[in-house]
């Protein structure tokens, strides 16, 4: 009874960005600002985080898959829904056969008897005996709730690869994260002996009379602002790592994670890029709403068949006797068969109601089910325009640093001969720290969002070679 399971159509678009972004993005300078294409129609491999070529980061995260403790709870669900799947399935496909064994002593009144007066009587009696009961499923409402549970299965599942994927993106980006902030604090650390440097020197032709005492102010209240800012950029840093230690199932204090920096992570040369109509299938979320789809369905069918005849076949085999010796040796044999039919005629509309709620709750499932796939769509788009506008950026924030660095040069140049006033020399100093710090920023960006690219199309966790079945739905073991 119910409706058979069938994915809902869903009109997928052939692209992910309307107009279609280049596929080629321009290199700049540095390990990060290499040439990047994009290769629409390549599969992701399953360790995709080795694109980015640091074996340190390649060691962090098999490390951190094995002891997760994320992974293991998510694990744990699955084979619990396994369990809870098998139990169920002996309820259904089998019959139950119990084995009893019974003994007492009683005495009975003899007004029981229709013998008043004569004091009663006392016996004893011991039964064992082998009951074999067998609920018929005619209306297939046992085999719908299995359908659910191997729905559910297949659903832990998939909220296991979720769990494997968000572990190892959160680890790239948390390296990400720390290399941008190493990067940070040694630039702002340099900037900071620069301008300590023209402090000094501000401090000379004060001196010598060339400069007011309001410019020194000035200058010692920039060099003040850049050590501030590294107890700021310190704290982060120390974050950072307790959080990365945290997705490495580690304690801070005896984490002995690596250090990293943005030199060492490659900026991966090729993108690859799944075709729109495989992205349903590959994102683990995706899948993950389509089995609880598909268990909504699978309640619609138990409901269904709760309106209809359920049936019982029962039957017995044993021996009772006055006493436990002659039960074991000579005991009088005793046998039963039955059948039990059940039809529920009135119940105040509680079983059409029951269906009713299942069929709401089915389209509710279908509904969320299309939501994860244009949230989905969305954030693959999202990441494909911020790679697109990272390159770019990049290429400005390089160009903007390298002026911003001469500029200062030459200001200092002619501070120091007296050619140029001091608010020029300001100027100069507070555009190349920003441009500086921007330009880490922007190589950071483009390494972090090559991750979320492979995060957002599924991560290629069906090409993983250990377990290259390990996603395959419950119902094709059951049919196996």
């Amino acid at each position: 009874m119910g409706p058979d399971f069938r994915r809902p159509e869903q009109a997928l678009p052939v692209g992910y960005t309307a107009p279609a972004l280049p596929k080629v993005h321009p290199a700049v300078g540095g390990a990060a600002g290499e040439t990047q294409a994009v290769v629409p129609g390549r599969d992701l491999p399953a360790q995709w985080w080795r694109l980015f070529r640091n074996a340190e980061l390649d060691r962090l995260i098999r490390q951190a898959l094995d002891d997760s403790p994320t992974l293991a709870a998510a694990g744990a669900a699955l084979r619990q829904a396994e369990e809870n799947l098998r139990a169920r399935s002996g309820a259904v496909y089998y019959p139950a056969l119990d084995a009893s064994l019974s003994g007492a002593r009683q005495k009975v009144s003899s007004a029981a008897s229709g013998q008043p007066g004569t004091g009663g009587f006392t016996y004893g009696l011991y039964n064992a005996s082998l009951v074999l009961s067998y609920d018929l499923d005619l209306f297939g409402g046992g085999r719908r709730e299995l359908e659910e549970l191997r729905s559910q299965v297949d659903y832990q599942r998939f909220q296991l690869e979720a769990a494997h994927l968000s572990l190892t993106a959160n680890i790239v980006t948390t390296v990400v994260r720390e290399a941008s902030l190493r990067a940070q604090l040694a630039t702002t650390r340099e900037m900071l002996a620069v301008q300590e440097q023209l402090r000094d020197l501000v401090a000379r032709q004060l001196q010598l009379g060339g400069t007011t005492r309001v410019e020194l102010l000035s200058q010692e209240s920039q060099v003040a602002q850049l050590r501030a800012s590294l107890p700021l950029l310190e704290k982060e840093l120390a974050w950072t790592r307790n959080q990365l230690a945290q997705y490495c199932a580690r304690f801070p204090s005896q984490a002995g994670l690596p250090e990293f920096s943005l030199d060492q992570l490659l900026l991966p040369p090729e993108l690859p890029l799944s075709l729109p109509s495989s992205l349903a299938r590959q994102r683990p979320d995706i899948r993950a709403a389509e089995e609880l789809l598909h268990a909504a369905s699978a309640r619609i069918g138990v409901a269904t068949a709760n309106l209809y005849p359920q049936i019982t076949l029962s039957g017995g085999v044993g021996t009772q006797a006055a006493t436990l010796g002659k039960l074991l040796s000579s005991g009088s044999p005793i046998w039963s068969l039955g059948a039990g039919l059940l039809q529920p005629l009135f119940r105040g509309g509680e079983l059409t109601a029951r269906r009713r709620a299942a069929i709401a709750a089915y389209d509710q499932a279908t509904a969320q089910y299309r939501e994860t796939i244009l949230k989905s769509f969305q954030s693959v788009a999202d990441v494909l325009q911020a790679l697109d506008s990272d390159a770019t950026a990049l290429v400005a924030q390089a160009e903007s640093e390298r002026t911003a660095r001469e500029t200062l040069t030459l200001t200092r140049r002619q501070y120091e001969i007296g050619a140029t006033n001091y608010l020029l020399l300001l100027n100069a100093q507070r555009q190349q720290q920003q441009a500086s710090i921007a330009l880490i920023q922007a190589r950071a960006a483009r390494l972090a969002d090559s991750a979320a690219l492979f995060q957002a199309l599924g991560g290629g966790w069906w090409n993983r070679e250990a377990g290259a079945d390990a996603a395959q739905p419950a119902e094709q073991e059951e049919r196996r």
